[in-house]
């Protein structure tokens, strides 16, 4: 897998046609990772692409033109993911708010609906005019450790419901007129690169679900193994082996021959973030007691992830090689928070240009955009 879909030369081409700061997408790469992993997977294993991971509506495009399914996380993405005109059973919503509208939305296009808890099974009862199939997302007691916990890890959640209290969230829907828990729904990882990793908590999540159909007597149709497929951000890091990935999924099914469902993957960065590169010229070049900033024209009103996580994302200066040393690149943004982290780069000067890459899933719309009043960059699509 690249660190940087586009070449210095369209990157330089760009850049001038279109000015900077700007984010510029290539579909061919993000329809081939959508292609490898569809591959790599057993037949049983549908793909529903992550749509917060980057809803636009060009990428969406390539997605369902290849056959994918869509997860959803609002009424937003929801809408989003409309304006393709998928069959029904295409989309799943999930989210730990969801709102009455939200759910009457998703009830009307067709959405499976991701139960958060309780409140989501009573308020989709009255929505129904028949019997309704929905997943029941779980909160694990067990499952991959991250060193930054965005949505995975297994203390207290927002999401779903604690392992420990299914029997008495079962006990209540059973006596529901119409919502029947037909699936179970797990996310439990986060930008995991690790295949064997991931199969552990699968094989966590698959046994759940054994333990759910054997003791409660619940029919699964469907079990949600959420995302967490990650990418590296570095050279030195090793992509996840998805061959490896898809051919333990088939082993846990062979392993679980009472389940004959399908399982659902929702891996949103896996399949966008390699295909964007984020183009920004630098304003400033300065020296602060022992500290070179760089000062580029954007900052976390573009790209947010290095504030959060504390990684940055790949960078190139355009043009420029030789010997590098330590920088901090900072945006344009009056407050300190506007960086985009600390990389060894070679000189630079006003006006070249920094490439970013890996930056096509949370990205432009994860930033903090209206932030200072800065334009809104745009954005490109190349192949």
């Amino acid at each position: 897998m690249t660190l940087f879909a586009l070449d210095e030369s369209t990157c330089r081409d760009l850049a001038q046609a279109h000015g900077t700061p700007l984010f510029a997408y290539h579909r061919p790469t993000a329809a081939a990772q959508y292609r490898r992993l569809r591959a790599a997977l057993p037949d049983r294993a549908r793909i529903a692409f992550a749509v917060k991971s980057n809803p636009h509506a060009e990428l969406l495009k390539v997605f369902a033109g290849l056959g994918a399914s869509f997860d959803c996380a609002s009424g937003g993405e929801l809408t989003r993911v409309a304006a393709l005109e998928l069959p029904k059973g295409m989309t799943f919503y999930a989210g730990p708010g969801k709102r009455d509208a939200e759910l009457a939305q998703a009830l009307a296009q067709g959405a499976r609906v991701q139960a958060e808890g309780w409140e989501d099974l009573e308020r989709l009862d009255p929505l129904a005019t028949g019997p309704l199939a929905v997943n029941l997302r779980v909160h694990p007691a067990s499952g991959a450790d991250e060193s930054n916990r965005i949505i995975g890890g297994t203390g207290p959640s927002a999401f779903g419901v604690d392992e420990e209290d299914l029997p008495s969230i079962l006990e209540r829907a059973s006596k529901l007129h119409h919502v029947r828990i037909r699936g179970l729904h797990v996310f439990a990882a986060s930008n995991q690169r690790n295949a064997q990793t991931l199969l552990a908590t699968h094989a966590m999540v698959l046994d759940l679900a054994k333990r759910l159909h054997q003791d409660f007597g619940i029919e699964l149709e469907q079990i949600d193994l959420g995302g967490g497929l990650g990418v590296p951000y570095t050279e030195s890091e090793t992509p996840l082996d998805v061959e490896a990935l898809g051919q333990g999924l088939k082993d846990l099914l062979e392993a679980h021959p009472w389940f004959k469902g399908e399982l659902i993957l929702e891996p949103g960065r896996f399949m966008s973030a390699s295909c964007g590169v984020y183009l920004a010229k630098v304003i400033r070049v300065k020296e602060s007691r022992g500290t070179r900033f760089i000062i580029l024209e954007g900052g976390v009103n573009h790209l947010l992830r290095p504030l959060l996580t504390g990684d940055p994302f790949p960078v190139r200066v355009l043009g420029r090689s030789g010997a590098v040393r330590p920088a901090t690149l900072a945006g344009p943004l009056c407050t300190s928070l506007d960086r985009l982290g600390d990389l060894d780069l070679p000189e630079v000067a006003p006006g070249d240009i920094l490439a970013f890459g890996t930056v096509g899933a949370y990205g432009f719309t994860e930033a903090m955009g209206e932030f200072l009043s800065h334009p809104r960059p745009p954005e490109v699509w190349v192949g």
